[in-house]
């Protein structure tokens, strides 16, 4: 039970993020949205390095098994970002392969390529700790997922104010950000398979 309430811990982030939509009057807050990317960067480095690398570090005594797995993962998302239509907030850069959806869509699939890989990081944890690893505790692996869901928070308003600015109401631009998250507890899941 803990292990799937740990697996849905990030998605709950991006949804109460996306939430904000509901709360604030100015549909296009500059502001607010360069504040939520600053707090979602300092803290998905934070859980990057505290949650993720040092502890491989202290896993694996090889280095390079540890630089290859962040080069893999670093050619997974540029794979992705290159064939994935999408647009970051704040840009009206298109990025990945042409195709005709909407600006909305298009940010929704910016925000959602991001999650996967984090999906992925806490689907390792957690198969780690299901396996028996005993550098692997449910408390590490918990504070991945909260260290991810705080990240979310930001992130989910980050996706659903674009959303509402660009003209979408305020169900639709809700909608949008907890679409963005769903992919985590998905990845999480077949990262464990």
């Amino acid at each position: 039970m803990i292990m799937w309430l740990g697996l849905l811990i990030p998605f709950f982030g991006t949804t109460l993020g996306s939430a904000i939509v509901y709360f604030i009057k100015n549909k296009k807050n500059e502001l607010l949205s360069r504040c939520f990317s600053g707090i979602a960067s300092g803290v998905m480095v934070a859980a990057s390095i505290w949650s993720l690398l040092i502890p491989a570090m202290e896993q694996e005594k090889n280095i390079l098994i540890i630089v290859l797995g962040i080069f893999l993962g670093a050619l997974l998302l540029l794979f992705l970002d290159c064939i994935v239509p999408h647009m970051h907030p704040g840009t009206n850069d298109e990025e990945g392969k042409e195709s005709h959806f909407k600006k909305t869509t298009k940010l929704v699939f910016a925000v959602t390529l991001h999650n996967i890989p984090e999906g992925m990081a806490v689907g390792v944890m957690y198969a780690g700790f299901v396996a028996g690893n005993v550098q692997i505790t449910a408390a590490s692996a918990l504070a991945l997922s909260l260290g991810i869901a705080i990240q979310n928070f930001p992130e989910g308003a980050i996706i659903s104010m674009p959303l509402r600015a660009e003209g979408e109401n305020k169900k639709r631009a809700f909608l949008g950000g907890v679409l963005s998250g769903v992919v985590e507890p998905v990845g999480a899941i077949l990262t464990m398979i």
